[in-house]
């Protein structure tokens, strides 16, 4: 039979991953991200890098984006936290924020989602963009999802 504490851990790491994925959701497609950053986030392919350009290209809008997500996300789980009984303490939310920020910066930089894909047997997959459907969005969707897990055991458990 489980405890009180660890019902609410449990119920803790739940609402914060609704909290997270609902937030997500708005962030990654409405308030977290303007048409420049979207375009420009992501790292040079390596043929573009050989043409000259720099690898370092595009981190601004990266991080300019991170940042915009994550004030979102902040927004987002303070109202939650004033109407539910959320139990966050403070390292707990500096450690999923910083967590979430840091992998999401990593992720939409598209290569790391790319490599995974050809070395775990999907390199088609990671061209498919046809009849609706994008490989490498879904994938750095799911990616993301997982992320946001761990920011929600964070929560749940600092």
């Amino acid at each position: 039979m489980a405890t009180v504490d660890e019902l609410m851990t449990l119920a803790t790491f739940a609402a914060s991953g609704v909290v997270l994925l609902v937030g997500h959701n708005l962030a990654d497609h409405v308030t977290g991200q303007c048409d420049w950053q979207a375009a420009n986030k992501g790292a040079p392919k390596p043929e573009e890098v050989a043409a000259g350009a720099s690898p370092h290209r595009g981190w601004l809008a990266n991080l300019a984006h991170v940042g915009q997500y994550h004030l979102s996300l902040l927004v987002l789980g303070f109202l939650a936290w004033l109407v539910l009984p959320l139990h966050w303490s403070a390292p707990g939310v500096v450690s999923a924020l910083a967590w979430s920020a840091g992998t999401h910066a990593l992720l939409d930089r598209r290569w790391p989602v790319r490599w995974l894909l050809e070395r775990t047997g999907s390199p088609d997959f990671a061209r498919l963009n046809a009849g609706g459907l994008n490989g490498m969005y879904a994938a750095d969707q799911a990616l993301h999802g997982l992320a946001l897990g761990v920011s929600a055991v964070l929560l749940a458990v600092l």
